[in-house]
């Protein structure tokens, strides 16, 4: 069965497997980042790489993914993702070197972020009258993936008394995602075989530079911004928590909890995009929330621990908002992928390097108080990008 004859039940399983397996990879090593670095002898440099090393994967390889797409077709370009994270998730654990731990945390950040480009073009080639449905979905799977990787990693050390399993873990759940999609994509392939179709490399209405659309450029702030964010929370939360005095898995317990309350805008705001007028109110309240968490974190982290993680959550519905808008401002699959291929690799680029500052600055200064002034700072230019990409604008007409 190809994507283009499979049911909504077929599609809706499918988007829900890979959606919550781009994520574990990279959120469950934050709370017990500690114990691998213990096990592998892994200094804090290192260690501040390898928290930023999902944003650096996800920017270099995701720009690489619609050129796979292009020769070997969508639903075959996140098939081998998939494979890839299994594998690199599986094989990480099993080595006691840092470099061949790095090697494999890169195989598996590479499929995630093939996924992260590719699925999006998916959903807007195949989803029809459940785009909707699907980039809903869509968002919440990435972010139930992220906060299940926060909440279940910590637990299961204490169980298996082994970070190697542990982490280990994440990479059996990927494996569960790939039946599924190697059968949908032989099926898209012996069909395009048949009927001799272009596929979804086919050229798009407009074909003008993705960077003079400033809706795009927008996009790929907010996304950047955003993801700064979520991957210092992802890397290094659990650690502001445990330098407070909470035990990790309290600690990491707070951060599924931020995650969590992040799936709420996964499924809200696809239809939001949908029926609103303006998203301007939203994404102010977004910024302000943002602020406000991490200035919390600063006078009072362990006072009220849950209510920052809530209000960092809340703030954090901006990364479903970005998602979603990738599908809702386009009209043609093409653009949708070069759009995703734009403002994901972009942002998660120049995002990757904000873990690795918050290490730099924490070490320099023995603390993370100016750590947490930076980072309520950038509320500021993640409001301005926010209200720029939500306007109702198509990139296919700013292209053409």
């Amino acid at each position: 069965m190809s994507p283009r004859r499979a049911g909504a039940l077929v599609l809706f399983t499918a988007v829900v497997l890979v959606s919550v397996n781009l994520r574990p990879g990279a959120s469950a090593v934050g709370p017990v980042l500690a114990e691998v670095r213990s096990g592998l002898g892994m200094g804090s440099g290192v260690a501040g790489a390898l928290t930023g090393l999902p944003g650096l994967c996800f920017g270099i390889f995701g720009a690489m993914a619609v050129t796979l797409a292009r020769r070997v077709g969508t639903t075959a370009g996140i098939t081998l993702g998939l494979l890839a994270v299994t594998v690199g998730l599986l094989l990480r654990p099993a080595t006691g070197s840092v470099a061949v731990f790095l090697l494999m945390s890169t195989v598996a950040l590479a499929g995630m972020a093939v996924g992260n480009v590719l699925v999006p073009a998916w959903i807007k080639q195949h989803g029809g009258r459940h785009e909707v449905g699907l980039a809903t979905v869509y968002g919440s799977g990435l972010v139930l993936g992220g906060s299940l990787g926060s909440l279940l990693t910590a637990p299961l050390l204490e169980a298996t008394d082994s970070w190697q399993d542990a982490l280990g873990a994440w990479g059996l759940v990927a494996a569960l995602a790939l039946p599924v999609w190697a059968w949908l994509a032989v099926g898209e392939h012996r069909e395009d075989r048949l009927t001799r179709s272009d596929g979804p490399a086919s050229a798009p209405p407009a074909t003008g530079r993705i960077t003079t659309s400033p809706t795009a450029v927008a996009m790929a702030t907010l996304f950047a911004v955003q993801a700064m964010h979520a991957y210092i929370q992802f890397g290094w939360l659990p650690q502001i928590y445990r330098d407070a005095g909470l035990s990790a898995t309290y600690a990491g317990a707070l951060q599924a909890l931020l995650s969590g309350i992040t799936i709420i805008g996964g499924l809200a705001m696809p239809t939001v995009i949908a029926r609103s007028r303006t998203l301007a109110p939203y994404v102010v309240v977004f910024g302000v929330l943002l602020a406000v968490g991490y200035l919390g974190l600063l006078v009072a982290p362990a006072t009220v621990p849950w209510l920052w993680a809530v209000v960092l959550g809340v703030s954090g519905f901006a990364f479903p908002t970005v998602i979603a808008l990738i599908t809702a401002r386009t009209r043609h699959p093409a653009v949708t992928g070069r759009l995703s291929g734009f403002v994901q690799p972009v942002g998660y680029l120049l995002a990757g390097l904000g873990p690795f500052a918050v290490g730099l600055v924490h070490d320099a200064t023995g603390d993370w108080t100016l750590v947490l002034w930076l980072l309520a700072a950038t509320a500021v230019p993640f409001t301005w990008a926010g209200l720029r990409a939500s306007r109702r604008v198509f990139v296919d007409d700013e292209l053409a």
